[in-house]
């Protein structure tokens, strides 16, 4: 995909944040949308269909995390990356943005030089998906990555991007020990730098809405939550 095809969605209630950054992502070639809050952020984001969404959290009307949460209930918005861009940078707020959904989480400040890079290491997952296979099966379980959707006996089971890519790896190779830094380096790319714990949050939510059961299906991985 040509950077000219693909549509980024800043929203922030600082309007020098929209135009710093609108403007170093527009010189890379990308197309710029913007929203001052969650709520514009949520019909803007139905309407335009961007391929990457970059949100502050603390916003009126309507803050990132609850954007966050209302966009991942959008069947079109399914593929969608989202980073959160904010200067909250406590460990529970991290936490509460990935629960939410999100991709990245990305602290201000941040040289734009830097978060640029962070951009482009996060779109190439728009290539990565192009070239994985489509249909997974394993046992009665088929997991549809065009569609990002998991079927079990005919019933349907709808998960958040990140949750899919992680149970799609665990899928890739039922029985495999799976290391921390593999699962990072394979669901969130090297270039990205995330917590350990964000690998626990993901995998606590994954089971929750998927099962013990068919967890433990794909699962025999040799990975523990920690508590």
């Amino acid at each position: 995909m040509k950077k000219k095809e693909i549509k980024i969605l800043l929203v922030d209630d600082e309007q020098d944040i929209l135009e710093i950054v609108g403007y170093n992502l527009a010189q890379e070639g990308y197309q710029i949308v913007t929203a001052i809050n969650g709520k514009e952020a949520v019909l803007k984001a139905k309407k335009e269909l961007p391929h990457l969404i970059i949100m502050d959290v603390m916003m009126p009307e309507m803050d990132g995390i609850e954007a966050c949460e209302h966009i991942r209930k959008i069947p079109e918005l399914s593929n969608v990356i989202v980073a959160f861009l904010t200067a909250r940078s406590e460990d529970y707020s991290q936490v509460a943005g990935f629960e939410a959904g999100a991709d990245d989480y990305i602290a201000k400040p941040i040289k734009p030089k830097v978060l640029v890079s962070k951009v482009k290491a996060l779109l190439r997952r728009l290539k990565d998906d192009e070239t994985k296979s489509d249909v997974l099966t394993v046992g009665n379980i088929e997991v549809n990555r065009e569609e990002y959707k998991i079927i079990q006996g005919g019933k349907e089971i709808v998960l958040p991007r990140k949750e899919f890519e992680l149970f799609y790896l665990l899928a890739s190779k039922p029985g495999k020990v799976f290391k921390r830094e593999e699962i990072l380096d394979k669901v969130w790319g090297n270039e990205v730098v995330v917590g350990g714990r964000t690998i626990d949050v993901h995998i606590r939510k994954l089971r929750e809405k998927i099962g013990d059961d068919l967890f433990k299906t794909i699962k025999g991985v040799g990975y523990k939550l920690e508590v």
